[in-house]
């Protein structure tokens, strides 16, 4: 444990031209006289540590020594990746292997670059969640992040979206995405077609109830690709491409909930706004198949929508930008809401709320 404290304690040393006790203690999460005999045991053993004296004194590394104990594990590597995105490590429980990464990386860099991830994290942060929501970190993200970070399957059982019964499936997670706050597994289900095929699935991870590794042999077999194998690991399809194969799917979902259509006539102002109000898959078939404009610069477009509902919701964000023309029910409930619109900004002045009722 003090072995690896006084390694951390060069690594900081090295990263930056000194540092007060008070920030090593912070650092190292240990008390300022502990900071001190740590200092004097490293002097002992050759290391250069100077102390300065004073208020603005503090440890420093003399004669630009620099110690070769940077080369990054390779879990520290793989964190390394993640680190712009603090709230997610942290769920996965990867914040203090992403942690010694960066300040392995620190202490590698030249002096004239020591101040660059400082500079860098200042300037930019991944925010993942979405707003006005931050829902709990599944229990079992973290073990379902070492079967991805390990490639080893998994025997996880499943809550449907319906919520009546649970399903058991073997899974071999290949990624995790977080989107808006909510993790999703990628994995592929190698149980009717055997390992290292099968289809890929997508499972939230909020839904699972119980996570095991299943300690099964599936991993490279005869043959060209994955087949059965003996540590317990699957064999990854080296094709596999996390980012496209989310898109896809993001854009299949977002396509299977439009199930109604409406008919809208829309200015230039509302075309440009139109991928900002609904969704953008939608408004962006919409737009690329519309008829030409009209003498007003008018172009009428079929969008596709979840519900007449959700697309009254939607719309009414365009404003006078956008006419409904279809359905009819859609087009009369929008002239309902102008007339009681009109009603109520045609006063010059707004009425006076009425007095509290007497207690």
């Amino acid at each position: 444990m003090r072995a690896a404290r006084l390694i951390k304690m060069v690594l900081l040393l090295q990263s930056r031209p000194s540092m007060t006790a008070a920030e090593l203690a912070r650092e190292l999460e240990v008390s300022e006289r502990t900071v001190t005999r740590d200092a004097q045991a490293l002097s002992e053993a050759g290391v250069p540590v100077y102390a300065d004296r004073g208020r603005a004194g503090g440890y420093r590394l003399v004669g630009g020594y620099r110690t070769r104990l940077t080369g990054l594990a390779r879990g520290e590597a793989e964190a390394l990746f993640l680190s712009g995105v603090p709230g997610a490590l942290r769920e996965m429980g990867l914040e203090d292997t992403a942690s010694a990464a960066r300040l392995k990386v620190s202490a590698a860099l030249l002096p004239s670059l020591s101040d660059a991830p400082r500079t860098a994290a200042q300037r930019f942060h991944l925010d993942a969640p979405a707003w006005f929501s931050e829902p709990p970190t599944p229990e079992s993200l973290s073990a379902v992040a070492e079967a991805v970070w390990d490639d080893r399957p998994i025997l996880a059982r499943y809550r449907r979206g319906s919520g009546d019964t649970d399903v058991e499936r073997v899974l071999e997670p290949y990624g995790l995405v977080l989107k808006a706050g909510v993790w999703y597994l990628c994995a592929r289900v190698p149980e009717h077609a055997g390992p290292g095929s099968g289809p890929f699935r997508v499972y939230r991870v909020d839904r699972f109830t119980s996570v095991q590794f299943t300690g099964r042999a599936v991993g490279p077999g005869p043959g060209p690709g994955p087949g059965p194998g003996l540590d317990g690991r699957f064999s990854r399809d080296a094709g596999f491409d996390l980012p496209a194969f989310w898109e896809e799917r993001a854009e299949q979902f977002a396509r299977s909930i439009l199930r109604a259509e409406v008919v809208v006539r829309l200015s230039a102002e509302g075309a440009r706004r139109l991928p900002y109000t609904v969704d953008p898959v939608s408004a962006r078939d919409a737009l690329s198949t519309g008829g030409e404009p009209d003498g007003l610069g008018r172009v009428t477009v079929t969008l596709a929508v979840e519900s007449a509902e959700v697309a009254h919701t939607q719309l009414a964000a365009l404003g006078p930008e956008a006419e409904v023309l279809a359905p009819p029910e859609l087009r009369a409930r929008f002239a309902r809401d102008a007339r009681r619109l009109g009603a109520l900004y045609s006063a010059s002045h707004p009425p006076t709320p009425p007095p509290p009722p007497a207690e």
